[in-house]
């Protein structure tokens, strides 16, 4: 029988052959553009490390991890046709992905970027509240 640590290990892959296969259906042109738009912004939000409710809240803070992204690949892998899907998840699954240096050079642009959305959300925020 399978430690829980095995079965983690099992999911994370197949979490991450599934977000490689939507990123593969986003660069696919015979995807509809409504599908690789979900695609995309999918695989953009279950790879930031910022999420939308911060984890450090009880119960909350899971919410998105264990609903929001699961429905959001849900949703995409359902508008996506079935031969480009197919397609994706044998190019996904047969890839070794080495991230590296672009990888983390993505992830910074990732982070900078969450950054400059809170500091304007920030700078807008006190702009409202000092011209009261």
């Amino acid at each position: 029988m399978p430690s829980v640590f095995q079965r983690l290990k099992a999911r994370a892959k197949i979490l991450k052959t599934q977000t490689h296969a939507l990123y593969l259906v986003y660069r696919d042109p015979r995807c509809p553009w409504y599908a690789r738009a979900l695609a995309i912004a999918v695989v953009a939000y279950a790879v930031s490390p910022i999420d939308l409710i911060p984890d450090p809240i009880p119960v909350l803070g899971y919410l998105d991890d264990a609903l929001i992204i699961p429905a959001g690949f849900w949703l995409a892998l359902r508008l996506v046709p079935t031969d480009v899907l197919a397609e994706a998840r044998r190019a996904a699954q047969s890839a070794d992905i080495d991230l590296g240096p672009a990888g983390r050079a993505a992830a910074a642009i990732v982070v900078v970027t969450w950054l400059a959305v809170a500091a304007l959300v920030t700078w807008i925020a006190w702009r409202v509240v000092a011209a009261r």
